[in-house]
């Protein structure tokens, strides 16, 4: 799992990212963020990484 900085435009991501939700209900947006998880754990594709990924996720909540 990678834990720097791995963006080349994290500020063009980000903007993205919001301007995808614009507009939606919570409902939407909530489903929207559920689909993305699904691809770009796709794109990852190796379970040990998602699991660390996962287990990092958990730990910020905290």
């Amino acid at each position: 799992m990678k834990t720097h900085a791995n963006f080349q435009d994290a500020d063009e991501f980000y903007e993205q990212l919001i301007n995808a939700h614009a507009g939606l209900s919570a409902d939407q947006s909530e489903l929207l963020n559920q689909r993305l998880i699904l691809i770009l754990a796709n794109q990852i594709g190796d379970s040990a990484v998602l699991r660390e990924c996962i287990e990092a996720a958990k730990g910020l909540q905290q």
